[in-house]
């Protein structure tokens, strides 16, 4: 496999040069609320190149999965198109914060270039910024000037986002040849089929404020991005990234899935590169649904789905692509081969409801048309809501209009199309990526880190560095005065990765200030926020720091706990169970976790016994420390997508369970005495949640079933072993009270019936039968029915007032229909005289209204219209 070799070569050069190979994160950018899915090397260090964070590294390498379909990088409309567009691809990087610059980065790539990639050097251009004088002269030592094209802002200056680092850029192109393209260099080949961009360096110097002035970085990185897909086809020589071997390979099974063979198709071509986008983001976490980057999933879904249907694959097809996709590129993710089941499990679902979709679709699209015959156009709403909800594309609906000779309302439908996208670009926050000052930050400078000592003891004696009022530093705080403590040391564990805050004392001999929380403001900063209860306390005090003993245990046992129900739901639901979130507190733990489907009650019941076997066996808890990119390379090791580590990282060892933490944790599971879980629910399309207790509180939680059990044994005095028969003997009588019951109202709603057609009268030839009732509205569809069923020709009209409202149904029969006369038009002429909503078809229609005091008008004025129409 050539794509498995480069990749590993890429790799394997930038480690013997001095880099730390550190694995693609998730596609999920879970620290980054502007992105919907990672769309580049560099968005995993983002942080880094803003000085937020920093690693034990200054060089590191990586192969990124990357996922471009929505916002500024969005090519999902191109592929299938183009020879080069994907929405799934590897970009191969290098980075450097603050270590190597132009020189060194320029020398990798050429070195690379010709290497590792094995390019001919004569077939190689550059570009650089046109200001970029220092990049133009490097490029000299490898490069005749002819070759090195200066292009302006739009190509080669690049930004992180309106404010923030930037720099110049310089690209690498190679020349394809010119029956490509007509283009003698990069600047001139407009659509780039000639000239193919394989790799971009990004030379960051700059940090543009909010007024757009651009201030010295003060350490200068780079960041450069190589699509491998585009490397591997110049390698091979192939027209088009889909004859590479990946992609090839997955149209190969494509063909045989559908028996037709492949000729440059499109639809091959977006279906192999859907396959990869939804694979690897299912494995990730993302679940297709209808909001944020599930309802972008949920598009590229539906598109090959859609596409597939041209190649007469109208059943689920998408699973089966998996088993070669996972022979090529599982060995290298191995997320893909954990998830597989799950991964098919989703896209079979997807696939049948969509299918679901398309065949209601049709059938709304022949309505469509019906209803557009008068005015000879199908709305922009009505073209909208068949390519948004039905998945319904364009082409085929212009196509299926043309065929009925009607036109498409394209302006009104483009304009909705754009709200659409403004909506979806507006559910992603914009974020200043730009480091914010802080009152904090210049305390940090000055005094250092907050010096963590609680995972030893509960209590340590502390200097008071800082104290804050209402945001603002100040030399005391009195008794009564809420504030916030700083202190040189301290034993209070502030808020993070879940764990709440803890809480405690902080004392001398006269003052008491009372810790109610615990938080950090800033990095490396510990904030105790309460309030004085005696003396004062001023800056430079020493105090004594004690932790609320109890609390923190039993915080400590549901974070131990919270890493037990991980391992007992990958155990029992499958290994692609992933957190989504977690809050751990004194009286209860909730885990979100990724998994498609509700968690059934014997699924439950396997998961609390695995966590109670595992406390009785009390196994030791073991902490231990390691360095940050040991555990990027560790399968066995969890890592919490979103949590942010730093150059050295905690691991909480229960041999069979390892998950980077920074939390406190029960000394061993015994410790923990008890687990229950006492509620599951979803939390949003693919994740579930799981509230649990443990020790105290689980005994607590059983009592009070207990308790109630034994209530409702006294009530209906019978023992335990009898209560099952006694309430299923319960609600078998409920059941038979309810069928006489249903029986007696049934009979009653004849009688009913009967009493109203003797009633019925027949104005100008029309059958008329208006009632004013007190029924619900099962009991009112009911009453029609059953009048309809006696009377082969009728205009009903029925309606109830109930608790001031209104409930209303017509009928029509359809031979009264025929002479014009309809349900959704009587509808229509009463819902402004009832303040009502509703509608309906020719011959059944319903609503609803609030003016109850104006029903006997309603009734004269449809009448009245009634009559009109036969006249």
């Amino acid at each position: 496999m050539i794509s498995q070799q480069i990749r590993k070569n890429f790799l394997a050069f930038f480690k013997k040069n001095g880099h730390a190979l550190v694995p693609s994160s998730s596609v999920i950018p879970h620290d980054d609320p502007s992105l919907l899915f990672i769309n580049a090397g560099m968005n995993q260090f983002k942080d880094v190149f803003l000085g937020k964070t920093s690693r034990d590294y200054h060089r590191a390498t990586s192969s990124q999965k990357c996922i471009r379909v929505g916002g500024k990088h969005n090519d999902l409309e191109n592929v299938g198109h183009t020879a080069r567009h994907l929405t799934f691809f590897e970009m191969l990087g290098n980075f450097s914060f603050g270590d190597y610059f132009k020189k060194e980065a320029i020398e990798f790539a050429w070195t690379v270039s010709l290497e590792v990639f094995g390019f001919d050097p004569q077939f190689i251009w550059a570009s650089v910024f046109h200001e970029d004088e220092e990049a133009f002269e490097l490029w000299r030592s490898y490069l005749p000037a002819e070759r090195i094209v200066r292009m302006g802002e739009k190509d080669n200056f690049w930004a992180m986002g309106d404010t923030g680092p930037c720099g110049p850029c310089s690209e690498l192109y190679f020349d394809k040849g010119i029956k490509y393209g007509k283009g003698r260099s990069p600047a001139e080949d407009v659509h780039g089929e000639r000239f193919l961009e394989f790799w971009n360096l990004v030379f960051m110097q700059f940090n543009k404020d909010v007024s757009g002035q651009l201030l010295p970085l003060p350490k200068k990185s780079v960041d450069t991005g190589a699509g491998l897909e585009r490397v591997v086809s110049l390698i091979m020589g192939v027209n088009s990234v889909f004859e590479t071997d990946v992609l090839r390979s997955l149209i190969t099974s494509i063909e045989d899935i559908s028996k037709i063979p492949y000729h440059g198709e499109p639809a091959f071509h977006v279906i192999a590169d859907h396959i990869r986008t939804l694979a690897f983001a299912i494995a990730d976490g993302v679940q297709p649904s209808n909001l944020d980057r599930g309802y972008v999933l949920r598009k590229v879904l539906r598109r090959a789905v859609r596409y597939g249907r041209q190649l007469n694959l109208d059943r689920p097809f998408l699973a089966q692509l998996l088993p070669t996709l996972i022979h090529h590129m599982g060995e290298d993710f191995q997320e893909l081969k954990t998830a597989a089941p799950l991964v098919a499990e989703v896209l079979t679902r997807e696939e049948e409801a969509f299918l679901r979709t398309l065949k209601r679709g049709g059938n709304i699209l022949n309505q469509v048309i019906a209803n557009s015959t008068d005015s000879k156009i199908i709305s922009g709403q009505d073209a909208f809501k068949l390519k948004d909800t039905y998945g319904l594309p364009l082409e085929e609906i212009l196509l299926l209009a043309k065929d009925a000779h009607l036109g498409v309302d394209i302006a009104c439908f483009e304009d909705l199309e754009l709200q659409a996208k403004e909506r979806s670009r507006g559910a992603r926050k914009v974020t200043e990526q730009i480091a914010s000052t802080s009152v904090y930050e210049e305390f940090l400078h000055k005094h250092g880190k907050t010096h963590f000592v609680g995972h030893d003891s509960l209590t340590t004696e502390a200097t008071i560095l800082g104290l804050v009022k209402n945001g603002q530093f100040v030399e005391a705080l009195h008794c009564g005065e809420e504030g916030i403590v700083l202190l040189n040391r301290t034993s209070f564990y502030a808020e993070m990765g879940g764990q709440v805050g803890d809480q405690g004392i902080l004392s001398k001999h006269t003052s008491l200030f009372e810790v109610i929380d615990t938080q950090s403001p800033y990095s490396h900063i510990t904030a105790h926020i309460g309030v004085v209860r005696e003396g004062e306390l001023r800056v430079s005090d020493v105090m004594t720091a004690t932790v609320h003993a109890e609390r923190r245990a039993r915080i400590a046992h549901h974070h131990t706990a919270t890493h037990l129900l991980h391992w007992a739901l990958a155990q029992v639901l499958g290994p692609h169970v992933k957190q989504a979130g977690s809050i751990v507190e004194a009286e209860r733990l909730r885990f979100d976790f990724h998994h498609p489907k509700p968690v059934t009650p014997q699924e439950m019941e396997a998961v609390e016994r695995l966590v109670n076997e595992k406390i009785r066996a009390n196994d030791p808890v073991r902490i231990y420390e390691i360095s940050y990119t040991e555990a990027q390379n560790r399968q066995d090791i969890r890592q919490i997508f979103g949590e942010k580590y730093g150059n050295t990282v905690r691991v909480v060892d229960l041999n069979y369970s390892k998950e980077l933490c920074g939390g406190t944790h029960a000394v061993s599971s015994g410790n923990l005495g008890y687990f229950r879980i006492i509620k599951e629910a979803s939390v949003s399309a693919g994740v579930r949640r799981i509230e649990a207790v443990t020790g105290r509180a689980a005994e607590l939680f059983v009592k009070d079933q207990e308790q109630m059990l034994e209530s409702v044994m006294t009530m209906l005095k019978v023992q335990p072993s009898q209560l099952v028969e006694r309430i299923e003997k319960l609600l078998e009588e409920q059941r038979s009270l309810q069928h006489k019951l249903d029986k007696a109202q049934h009979q009653a709603l004849h009688t009913y019936a009967q009493q109203l057609l003797e009633t019925l009268n027949c104005e100008h030839g029309v059958p008329l039968l208006f009632a004013q009732t007190s029924l619900n509205p099962a009991e009112l569809k009911q009453l029609a029915d059953l009048i309809l069923e006696k009377t082969p020709s009728i205009v009903l009209f029925l309606i109830s007032d109930v608790e001031g409202k209104c409930q209303f149904l017509a009928r029509v029969s359809s031979d009264l229909v025929k002479k014009g006369i309809s349900a959704a038009e009587m509808v229509s002429t009463i819902n402004p005289i009832l303040g009502g909503k509703g509608g309906g078809k020719a011959d059944f229609a319903q609503g609803g209204g609030t003016h109850v005091e104006h029903i006997g008008e309603a009734l004269k004025q449809l009448r009245s219209w009634i009559l009109s129409k036969r006249s």
